[in-house]
């Protein structure tokens, strides 16, 4: 038996930790890379009829993964530009929704691991609360808001900000504003748990060294909480790319998201390949982008993981 399986099964014990080990690997290998392998298994196979899947016309293509850049044969583009600019969209808005996030979230934890008091319980209580609640009721209720007869161009045209109401849907802001604010708390605590553990001795030197709030929190504080950051980012960047709550009732006409492509391939086309092959794209892109990232700014796997 390996070393650590030995050190693993001494300090949790034989049978609790062999459910434990269980459970991970059955969530590891059950849930996510069989699923993953079975979806890109169809990506490379053709859209038959199911009387005719597993016979001779079922071999393996590459034609779902020339769909999505050269479009359908015959057609009168070269490019599928409308695929493909949808896909370029997601992931750029899926960047921008990760770097409000993480100018939000940045300041919301630091304030919460390095201030004391009953009201930093309270604080985190109001973040946590209105996450009891589903998520397209969430969703649902941001469009009311954000709505042309909503809360907010009440209040707006009302204050005389506009002259009419101003359509937050159609231009996209509602969508934006909900993403940010569907993964918050994956960014927050993150960050939280990594601050919360910095010397506050540190700080104080720094102070007292003559260093303005701006060069701490580059020099000490954003160093030190690189891991809760780059955790926070990864989650909020994949979870915001592949969101379709979201983008299906909060977004406007003009504002189709990739993971809505996939859905009509799989559901409304009956076209499981395809979607699986544009559901591998968007996977692997993002998990390229984040180990590209992770490379620029000299972040390791295991930071992410602490």
């Amino acid at each position: 038996m390996p070393r650590f399986l030995r050190e693993y099964f001494n300090r949790n014990g034989v049978g609790l930790g062999s459910v434990m080990l269980g459970l991970v690997l059955f969530w590891t290998i059950g849930l996510i890379i069989l699923p993953q392998l079975s979806m890109l298994d169809f990506s490379f196979r053709p859209n038959l009829p199911p009387p005719e899947i597993g016979g001779p016309k079922d071999v393996y293509t590459l034609e779902n993964y020339k769909y999505l850049i050269f479009g359908p044969e015959g057609g009168s583009q070269d490019y599928n530009a409308v695929d493909l600019k949808v896909f370029y969209r997601t992931l750029i808005a899926a960047i921008l929704v990760t770097l409000f996030n993480l100018m939000l979230c940045y300041p919301i934890a630091y304030y919460l691991a390095q201030t004391k008091g009953n009201h930093i319980r309270i604080l985190a209580l109001m973040l946590i609360i209105p996450y009891w609640i589903n998520e397209i009721l969430r969703a649902f209720a941001l469009r009311i808001i954000f709505g042309e007869t909503g809360v907010l161009n009440n209040l707006l045209v009302g204050a005389g900000v506009f002259d009419t109401p101003f359509d937050f849907i159609r231009n996209d802001i509602a969508l934006y504003a909900g993403l940010g604010y569907a993964y918050i708390l994956l960014m927050i605590f993150p960050i939280y748990n990594v601050i919360e553990s910095l010397d506050r001795n540190q700080i104080e030197a720094a102070r007292d060294m003559g260093a303005s709030w701006t060069r701490i929190h580059r020099r000490v504080v954003i160093p030190y909480a690189k891991p809760g950051i780059s955790s926070g980012c990864t989650m909020v960047f994949m979870l915001s790319a592949g969101a379709l709550a979201a983008p299906q009732i909060l977004g406007g006409p003009s504002s189709l998201w990739f993971t809505q492509l996939i859905y009509q391939q799989f559901n409304d086309n009956s076209d499981w390949p395809q979607g699986a092959a544009y559901a591998v794209v968007l996977l692997v892109t993002c998990i390229l982008l984040v180990l590209a990232l992770m490379r620029v700014f000299k972040v390791n796997m295991g930071d992410i993981g602490k």
